[in-house]
């Protein structure tokens, strides 16, 4: 498969995992909001579990609760990230967000939820000995927690609560942990259960994680809001500072590409075998939504 059917295929194995997970639950509001908050989405950090896992030579279907367990705190996490009381959106991949369809309360719970169900999925004994579940459930910990996202959109509530402007350098290090925790966590999930070198897919992660975060900022300035699902214009509006702000649009460009150069070179020793995972860094910059 080239890189684009991968990622669609990856997601459906993403989505099917998720929803058979929640399918025997019994069929309260709570549990519909779970099952439309993880419905949908490129589901990139699932990918870069699975990916990086089969050049490893993993087995999809070992891999896939970890794959499924990423998004559901990814999910958990865009869920709390659109109540009123953070970025308050009502919209979401082109549908109204959780909180919106239901209630404020249904969906605290419903992220409460999908992030508790992240860390069943990592006990699922496919994923090896319990070394490795434990491994893993750790590192989800820490990527999602106070060193890692939760950190990052403290340090991002705090800096726009003040209405003080970031520097360069703050920005990256708050999208460090606000987007490129998790990443990091997808990109290595494979080398974890497998056991072999993490260093190589951390830096893949680290440049891809940002380049990401830039994309998104770009994206926030010309985006089409049909295409991206979401609203745009949010940053500028607010006065909120960011890589674009900063390096001015193609500037912020030119160090996209700079990042995903940094990202291929990482796995320069994988050869053929990383070139969905190349493809993913490419695509990440020339996104649309």
């Amino acid at each position: 498969m080239n890189f684009s059917q991968r990622l669609a295929a990856d997601a459906g194995l993403c989505e099917a995992r998720l929803l058979a997970a929640l399918e025997r639950r019994s069929d309260q509001p709570v549990t519909q909001a779970m099952r439309y908050a993880v419905r949908g989405g490129k589901r990139l950090r699932g990918f870069l579990v699975l990916e990086g896992a089969r050049m490893l030579g993993v087995a999809e279907e070992r891999a896939v609760s970890a794959a499924a367990a990423i998004e559901a705190l990814h999910a958990y996490s865009l869920v709390h990230d659109d109540l009123p009381c953070m970025d308050d959106d009502d919209l979401r991949r082109g549908q109204p967000t959780v909180h919106k369809k239901w209630d404020e309360a249904t969906a605290v719970l419903a992220g409460d939820a999908l992030q508790t169900l992240a860390f069943e999925l990592l006990c699922d004994p496919a994923l090896g000995s319990s070394d490795v579940r434990m491994e893993l459930v750790r590192g989800l910990a820490v990527a999602s927690g106070i060193d890692g996202m939760v950190l990052g959109q403290a340090l991002d509530i705090a800096a726009e609560t003040a209405g003080r402007s970031l520097t360069l350098e703050e920005i990256t290090a708050l999208q460090a942990g606000k987007t490129g925790a998790l990443i990091g966590f997808a990109a290595e999930a494979g080398a974890v259960i497998v056991g072999a070198d993490r260093a190589p897919l951390r830096r893949y992660a680290a440049a891809l994680g940002l380049a990401f975060q830039i994309a998104d900022d770009i994206l926030d300035v010309t985006g089409d809001e049909a295409k991206t699902g979401k609203r745009v214009g949010k940053d500028a509006g607010a006065g909120k500072a960011t890589f674009v702000s900063h390096l001015g649009l193609e500037g912020a460009r030119s160090r996209a590409a700079e990042l995903v150069a940094e990202a291929e070179a990482a796995l320069a020793g994988y050869g053929n075998r990383a070139a969905n995972l190349i493809a993913a860094a490419r695509f990440v910059i020339a996104r649309d939504s």
